[in-house]
């Protein structure tokens, strides 16, 4: 834990540093935030506020993590052996595959969702969801196929069952769910100033502490690298934001805190422990089936669901306050759970 924590703090540093220049070639290239007309009127002021901030989360992360895949080649020799067992580390550990796995979903998602946010600053609206959501789906498919036949994994943890089940090729179509599905709903979530960055590294927590207790080291390293780059980010995100996170944050955030789930085994938890941005994502399909149903009637004011509250009259702060502290309590759930 102690390899975890400390690499989550360089994270930090290396983001925050990373940051006032990031923010300023943003400015410098007129990558500013498009504000929707029917949202609330109070986010105009928000209009221009440089996008693509996710840059900050994933440049750190990437850099860290082939830093640490240098130090797996020198762990696979004999002498890295030994020093691994002196430090109390088994010498075999998977420590480049557990890494680069969640790192290619968070660059691939990443990828896509720069590609949106450019289009989406030029004017274009951003990609549409007939053309996302296939390049979404072969992505998810893609790394399901890794994790499924390059890892070994095909089991589900369920509490208070000892042993994990073994699913077999039923595995596929569920991790690409769940891959797609945790994109998608970390984007829905993206929406207030802070409320995206501090649900994920809440979450990224969680799984970080449920990896770490299954021995998975390098995976609780990873979790936690993610969880020091978005609290750097969230230096700048904070109310009112000088920095907006933007599609290639969100997705590939979502994507990666799936995969992370994935290779825990603990994936059914992750209803719970992302308990916020299932509900956003729920909201959306609820308003738009409804609105479908009724034929121009809203069930909420308007979704995802955080806009639905700040239209009841809670300050953008309060949403983002009162949804962390659910998003700790079912965090806190999730984890507990996981020891069962």
């Amino acid at each position: 834990m102690a390899q975890a924590l400390f690499m989550g703090g360089l994270s930090f540093l290396l983001a925050v540093v990373w940051g006032p220049p990031l923010i300023r070639w943003l400015r410098a290239n007129g990558i500013g935030k498009k504000i929707r007309i029917e949202g609330p009127r109070t986010h105009l002021v928000k209009m221009g506020t440089p996008t693509m901030g996710g840059l900050m989360i994933v440049v750190p992360v990437v850099v860290l993590t082939l830093i640490l895949n240098i130090g797996n080649l020198i762990a696979n020799t004999e002498v890295g052996r030994v020093f691994l067992r002196q430090m109390g580390w088994p010498g075999d550990q998977l420590i480049g595959r557990s890494i680069l796995v969640p790192v290619a979903a968070m660059l691939a998602f990443g990828a896509l969702g720069a590609v949106d946010d450019w289009m989406g600053v030029r004017g274009n609206g951003g990609l549409l969801a007939r053309h996302k959501f296939p390049i979404q789906i072969a992505l998810g498919a893609a790394l399901a196929l890794v994790l499924h036949f390059g890892m070994g994994l095909r089991s589900v943890a369920i509490p208070t069952v000892p042993q994990k089940i073994d699913i077999g090729l039923f595995y596929l179509p569920i991790a690409v769910f769940i891959i797609v599905g945790s994109a998608n709903a970390v984007n829905f979530t993206d929406g207030l100033d802070g409320l995206a960055g501090i649900i994920t590294a809440t979450s990224f927590i969680a799984y970080g502490v449920i990896a770490y207790l299954q021995g998975q080291i390098y995976l609780a390293t990873f979790a936690f690298i993610v969880v020091g780059s978005c609290l750097a980010f969230l230096w700048f995100n904070a109310h009112p934001a000088q920095l907006i996170m933007g599609d290639i944050g969100s997705q590939a955030l979502g994507a990666t805190l799936g995969v992370v789930a994935l290779m825990t085994g603990q994936w059914l938890l992750l209803p719970i422990v992302a308990l916020i941005p299932v509900v956003e994502t729920l909201s959306v399909i609820l308003q738009v089936a409804y609105f479908k149903w009724t034929r121009g009637k809203r069930l909420f004011r308007m979704s995802p669901i955080h806009h639905h509250f700040e239209l009841l009259g809670w300050s953008e702060t309060q949403v983002v306050q009162r949804f962390w502290l659910i998003a700790i309590w079912s965090a806190m759930i999730g984890v507990a759970l996981a020891l069962l």
